[in-house]
């Protein structure tokens, strides 16, 4: 995997590894590891320097910021893979990540003729050890945590021609039955590269070891539009007419259950936010009886576009409903209230709703309560599992104890 350059000028040049994790802003490069030509048993974050530059060839408008300085936090002796060793050939950087720290990101949203989302850039460091001038600037391997499991080669055409590609993972204990957890992108991760629906905000988390326990092992199948869930082929929908996609999307969940007899079809499980909370609830309102639940965030649906007997027709189907007060871009006035209102009003008996006032650091590292992310965000709370709370502030009950929404999930059943 790696691989050790010539001695120029008697410095010993290599080739680094980079770790791109998610986090709850985005992914962040927030590790590299280089490669060395002895044994060590220290490192010293002090003696390092690390630049980095990113560029792409998808537009022709500067990207901001194209290089900084990456600030270096910690260092530690690591096997290949970065993780921590008492002595090795491999010393792992831990890089500043944050909200603000732009130069971290291996993504830049951009808006080109296929329309606007997020796209990889060619990100490059050069790391230089100012105490043996020693310098690593060329990429050997690169390590995504959690999306490396997950098979990003999934392709899917249907009836009507449309193709889809999608990620998909499987569970690491193979049982007689599992459920499926399908997660719709939101509207800035169309396009074809399956990496970015994981990655721009943390969708790849339902393949955690802590949110696989509750459902002792699940599938996770993430499918990607190649332009955005609500478009109509005439514009943009917000129900008040079909989109291009859902009849496809249906028969992408069927050919993977029907590939994979060791999925359970009475639990199915829909979520998605913004644009893939609209289609979550438009295929919930298209095949009500397929799906043992769904888990909704910032929803684009708006409920002006809903007629009474609809909502009636799921009334019975478990959804989780999660939202911000100050989200500017799917206004919970006119979607997420209205829609679950209308819905307890039809008597619908286990529909929940965490309602914030604003989403915040979950962390506590960048400031906690007192640090708000934009409103439309509140899809952090999902992939967290971080919601428990119901819409009159009580906490969300299954016989008496006290549960969070992947908790209530994985015991929802048809």
């Amino acid at each position: 995997m790696l691989v050790f350059g010539v001695i120029q000028d008697g410095l010993t040049q290599g080739k680094y590894t980079l770790i791109v994790e998610g986090f709850d802003w985005g992914p962040a490069v927030n590790k590299v590891v280089l490669p060395l030509t002895e044994t060590v048993e220290r490192a010293d974050p002090a003696e390092y320097t690390v630049h980095a530059t990113r560029s792409t060839d998808l537009t022709e408008d500067a990207i901001m910021p194209s290089s900084g300085a990456r600030n270096v936090v910690n260092a530690y002796v690591s096997d290949e893979q970065g993780n921590h060793m008492p002595e090795g050939n491999n010393i792992t950087l831990v890089l500043e990540v944050g909200p603000a720290v732009r130069i971290a990101s291996p993504f830049q949203y951009m808006r080109l003729e296929t329309g606007g989302g997020n796209f990889w850039v060619d990100y490059r460091l050069s790391v230089t050890n100012t105490a043996t001038l020693q310098t690593w600037d060329e990429e050997g391997d690169r390590i995504i945590p959690l999306v490396d499991e997950f098979d990003l080669n999934g392709s899917f055409t249907g009836e009507d021609g449309i193709k889809l590609t999608y990620a998909s993972f499987a569970p690491r204990e193979k049982k007689e039955s599992h459920p499926l957890i399908i997660w719709l992108h939101g509207g800035g991760e169309g396009g074809t590269d399956t990496s970015v629906p994981l990655l721009a905000n943390k969708a790849a988390n339902y393949a955690s070891e802590d949110i696989q326990e509750y459902f002792d092992g699940a599938y996770v199948l993430v499918p990607q539009t190649p332009t955005r869930w609500m478009d109509s082929g005439q514009g943009s929908t917000s129900g008040q007419v079909d989109d291009i996609y859902f009849k496809t999307l249906k028969s992408l969940f069927e050919e993977f259950v029907s590939s994979h007899p060791d999925i359970d079809p009475d639990r199915i499980y829909l979520g998605g936010c913004s644009n893939g909370g609209y289609m979550s609830l438009k295929l919930i309102l298209e095949y009500p009886r397929y799906f043992a639940a769904g888990y909704i965030s910032a929803l684009a649906y708006r409920s002006q576009n809903l007629t009474d007997e609809q909502v009636r027709s799921i009334r019975n189907v478990p959804i989780w409903f999660i939202h911000s007060k100050d989200d500017s871009t799917t206004v919970a006035a006119n979607t997420v209230v209205p829609v679950y209102q209308r819905l307890m009003s039809a008597g619908a008996k286990n529909v929940h709703f965490t309602y914030y006032d604003h989403v915040v650091d979950i962390t506590n590292f960048f400031g906690g309560e007192d640090y708000h992310y934009p409103g439309h965000w509140s899809w952090i709370y999902s992939h967290a599992n971080k919601s428990q709370k119901d819409y009159d502030g009580s906490p969300v009950m299954v016989n008496k104890v006290p549960v969070t929404i992947m908790q209530w999930l994985a015991l929802q059943s048809n």
